[in-house]
């Protein structure tokens, strides 16, 4: 479950996780009507990777992440307006779109997708990075 830590009006929101502890950052910080969201990977809560190779799988699993992160601010996705995704593999991103699609709905935030030579655990297929816009 993710936890929220508010300092001097600004709230961070850290979901456990070994990278978000051995890298120091939070997963997601809401300073006004602005939310960023970290790059999200498919890591589950033991550190392994969820579904090694499979583009459409970690999509779903890097936007569970992003959930646990809103839902813990008492938000829905529909504040999210831009959303990124990197993968070191093109040639799935029809069913990275669709993951996509699937989780926002007829909610339509901007969409980058790119191409990268590598993330930082070679089973990653794919990463996550969202922002958001209260009110």
């Amino acid at each position: 479950m993710a936890k929220v830590i508010e300092r001097d009006g600004t709230k961070f929101v850290s979901t456990g996780s070994a990278w978000e502890a051995a890298n120091g950052y939070s997963r997601a910080v809401v300073v006004g009507d602005r939310v960023w969201f970290s790059g999200t990977t498919a890591a589950m809560p033991d550190g392994s990777i969820c579904a090694p190779g499979d583009g459409a799988a970690q999509t779903a699993r890097c936007f569970e992440i992003v959930q646990s992160a809103l839902d813990a601010l008492g938000l829905d996705r529909s504040c999210i307006v831009r959303s990124r995704i990197y993968t070191t593999d093109v040639s799935q991103h029809e069913a990275i779109g669709a993951a996509h699609k699937q989780f926002f709905g007829e909610h339509r935030p901007c969409l980058t997708l790119v191409g990268t030579s590598g993330l930082v655990h070679p089973d990653m297929v794919v990463e996550v990075e969202c922002e958001g816009v209260l009110g």
